[in-house]
């Protein structure tokens, strides 16, 4: 199982525009991915839903993990989307 654990960068933590750009990012992957709050239990992360009823806020610390083929260049590129609070959907994600 990969796995990536990172600080949310965005100041309100992944509410509203900030998980809907994550939750478009892990679509995009192709690759299933869960993410879930340190010591907290794993949700899909492709879900907006799921991803809002973390409550994750900002600077709180994240765990990303998936077991299927070329999860770790999906979950390097979500961590980095994740840890540096971007704005946007990078094209290379």
């Amino acid at each position: 199982m990969a796995e990536r654990r990172v600080n949310v960068g965005w100041a309100e933590g992944l509410h509203a525009r900030p998980a809907s750009i994550f939750v478009r990012a892990t679509t995009a992957s192709g690759v299933p991915v869960t993410i879930a709050k340190a010591g907290g239990d794993p949700v899909n992360a492709a879900s907006m839903l799921a991803v809002l009823g973390l409550g994750a806020q900002g600077g709180e610390e994240i765990v990303l993990a998936s077991d299927a083929e070329g999860a770790e260049a999906a979950l390097d590129r979500l961590a980095k989307l994740v840890a540096e609070g971007l704005d946007e959907l990078p094209e290379t994600v």
